[in-house]
C-alpha cells in the first residue's frame, strides 16, 4: 500500500465515521431509560478500546497494516448495517464493545502503517498533509450529513456509510493486487 492509497481509504473512512457520529450518540443515548446506561455504553466501548491496544499492536507486527485495516473496513461496514435495527439496551451493549475492538484497530493501526508510510523523508510533511486530508473529509462529511438528515432517515445515514467503508475495504484490497502484479519478478533471459 502506499502513501496516497493510505491516505484516500482513511480519508473514506474518515468521511464515514464523521458522517454517522453525533446520530450514532443520539441513537445510544434513545435507547437507554437513563444517562448512566448511555455512559455504560460508551464507557464499554472506550474500556475496550483500551484493554485490546496492546494485543493489536502484536498482531500488527505479526499480520500488517493492511489485513488490519481491511478487518476494520470490512468489520465497520457490518456495523453500520446493524446500528439501525438496535432496539435493546443489551445488544448496544454488544454493539460497543464490537465497536471498541474495531476502534482500537483502527487507531493502533492507523498509526504504525503511516510509520511505515513516512520512513524515507519528510515525516513530518507526510504526517501533517495526511491529518490535513482525513479532517478536510471529516469536516465535509460532518457539515454535509446536517443538510442530508432533511432529506433522509437517520438509518439511511448508516447505510451510506457502511458503503464508503466498503469502498475504503475495495480501495485497500485493489492497493495488494496492484503491489503483487508491480512486484512479480521477470524471468531470467537466457
Amino acid at each position: 500500500m502506499n502513501y496516497r492509497t493510505f491516505v484516500t481509504s482513511q480519508s473514506l473512512l474518515m468521511t464515514a465515521s464523521s458522517m454517522v457520529f453525533p446520530f450514532y450518540l443520539l441513537l445510544i443515548r434513545n435507547i437507554g431509560d437513563s444517562y448512566s446506561q448511555f455512559g455504560l455504553a460508551y464507557g464499554l466501548f472506550a474500556i475496550t478500546g483500551a484493554l485490546v491496544h496492546p494485543v493489536i499492536g502484536r498482531l500488527s507486527d505479526k499480520v500488517g497494516d493492511r489485513a488490519l485495516l481491511l478487518f476494520y473496513t470490512w468489520g465497520m461496514a457490518g456495523m453500520m448495517l446493524v446500528v439501525p435495527i438496535i432496539k435493546t439496551v443489551a445488544a448496544l451493549y454488544m454493539l460497543q464493545i464490537a465497536m471498541g475492538i474495531l476502534g482500537a484497530v483502527q487507531k493502533t493501526t492507523e498509526k504504525t502503517a503511516l510509520i511505515k508510510q513516512t520512513k524515507d523523508s519528510q515525516t513530518g510533511l507526510k504526517i501533517g498533509n495526511y491529518h490535513l486530508w482525513t479532517s478536510v473529509w471529516g469536516a465535509v462529511a460532518v457539515m454535509a450529513t446536517g443538510y442530508l438528515v432533511d432529506f433522509l432517515t437517520i438509518g439511511s445515514l448508516f447505510y451510506i456509510a457502511s458503503f464508503l467503508y466498503l469502498v475504503s475495504a475495495l480501495i485497500l484490497m485493489n492497493s495488494a493486487s496492484l503491489k503483487m502484479h508491480s512486484h512479480k519478478e521477470k524471468p531470467v533471459q537466457p
